[in-house]
């Protein structure tokens, strides 16, 4: 295998200017910091053509590497394979946290390769369940040391041949394009009136009264038609909503926009770390008034125990692939804020087994508890059963895969996804035995918030063209 090749690139503060020079190539990923807070927030990361593609729909894998070949193995053990881990890959003389490896988004709806689901809700996504790029190279920005780099393995011949231009081009980069302006040309139109939403909620808690389950994610669907550039409205959007776990991917199928707070999983070294949401109120816009909010998220008996409940649901999930007694609860119940709420954030760690990888680990644990309820399975049947339309890539995972077996993923909340002419995104809460109704439905809102205020933006502009 040829050696790694790096280069040091010019440092800025913002990473939408580098994006800018590759927005228009192949499967072109940028995992976006959001520059929210210094801890998560660190990294920005950059790619584009992948040497091998993954693409799964249903029970078939199409494998897009030197021909095109089509699968019926596990995804995760197809992406292994291409992976090809080397614990030695890598810099890590300056430590970075992805030296080239996979990135994409893993689909709700794979868990259908997990375990067993009826087919109820409506396929109106028609988009890959997995879509995932294996990347020979990669921009990594460090914003606490203020570097930028240009790493790449030298898997994939063509990062030589292209090296130089590559440097060229993030080196010096290129004006902004013109692009189609990103519009907004229909209402925006949920999956469930109010009347429906009430319905799914009293079924859920018929369903906690019976002993099925202790909570359940229920989720409404907002769509409206669109036109014009997707990625200009991520520029917006992350603006809008600055969030540690961002992500704006450009596939052939779909362009997703995520403005994540939630981190899903974490490994390092073999250590693992999730960070799991339960529990919100709404920004109140003073600081008197959200410190008063924070104080009272803080100490809802409600908030608190369905925060437990996902933290016990993920210590279990992590230890089927972390070590005995490793796995820990280091932090509970902590309050982060975000542009349009405050959430009651927990954390949960633990230290890979012999023999277990990041893969093992991703699998063990998808989707993730936070945004199913528990018990995960019969949670999951409920959601399928209630929800009008299938999630999609909505509260599966995004984020890397590196060649080292390092990992960082987020949970697809607060994610947009455009397709076919059409801009869609979703919002939901847990929902438990003492849940009310108006409270939980208000909630679905306050997380869409930023989502809404985006697209009321470009139908502004779209009235004033």
């Amino acid at each position: 295998m040829a050696a790694p090749l790096l280069a040091e690139l010019p440092y800025h503060a913002d990473s939408n200017a580098l994006f800018e020079t590759i927005a228009d190539l192949p499967w072109a990923v940028f995992l976006d910091g959001g520059q929210h807070h210094p801890a998560q927030s660190r990294y920005d990361i950059l790619s584009a053509q992948p040497y091998v593609r993954l693409i799964t729909r249903g029970n078939l894998t199409e494998i897009h590497a030197d021909a095109i070949e089509l699968a019926r193995e596990d995804p995760f053990v197809l992406l292994r394979r291409y992976l090809e881990f080397d614990a030695q890959c890598g810099q890590s003389d300056i430590g970075l946290p992805f030296c080239g490896g996979a990135i994409g988004y893993f689909g709700y709806d794979l868990a259908r390769r997990l375990e067993r689901l009826p087919a109820i809700a409506e396929d109106a996504e028609r988009i890959p369940d997995m879509a995932i790029g294996i990347y020979d190279w990669a921009v990594v920005v460090d914003h606490s040391e203020r570097k930028s780099w240009l790493i790449g393995q030298g898997r994939d011949p063509d990062t030589d041949i292209r090296w130089d231009s590559l440097v060229r081009r993030f080196s010096v980069p290129s004006p902004e394009k013109r692009r189609a302006p990103f519009r907004i040309t229909s209402p925006v139109v949920s999956n469930m009136t109010r009347e429906a939403y009430g319905r799914a909620f009293r079924r859920i808690h018929d369903y906690i009264r019976n002993g099925d389950c202790y909570q359940v994610n229920l989720a409404q669907r907002f769509a409206a038609a669109a036109a014009g550039d997707p990625w200009l409205a991520y520029q917006a959007l992350r603006v809008i909503n600055p969030a540690p776990f961002s992500a704006y991917l450009s596939t052939p199928y779909a362009q997703i926009l995520s403005a994540s707070p939630e981190r899903f999983l974490k490994v390092q070294g073999g250590c693992v770390e999730t960070r799991p949401i339960k529990g919100t109120r709404p920004r109140a816009g003073h600081p008197r008034l959200d410190a008063e909010l924070i104080e009272q998220l803080r100490a809802s008996e409600k908030d608190r125990a369905e925060n437990v409940m996902i933290v016990d649901l993920l210590r279990n999930d992590l230890s089927k692939n972390c070590a005995v007694g490793s796995v820990r609860v280091p932090k509970l119940f902590d309050v982060e804020s975000f542009a349009t709420v405050h959430h009651l954030v927990s954390t949960v760690t633990g230290k890979l087994k012999p023999g277990c990888d990041a893969l093992d680990l991703l699998r063990g644990c998808f989707p993730g508890g936070s945004i199913t309820g528990a018990p995960k399975l019969r949670a999951m049947q409920i959601i399928e059963e209630l929800e009008p339309h299938r999630r999609g890539v909505y509260c599966g995972a995004i984020g890397y895969i590196g060649f080292d077996g390092s990992m960082d993923t987020n949970i697809a909340i607060r994610t947009l996804v455009s397709s076919r002419g059409e801009i869609r995104f979703w919002a939901g809460g847990g929902i438990v035995a003492d849940s009310k109704l108006e409270d939980e439905y208000q909630e679905t809102f306050d997380k869409a918030a930023a989502m809404l205020k985006l697209l009321q933006q470009s139908a502004v502009s779209q009235r004033e063209a």
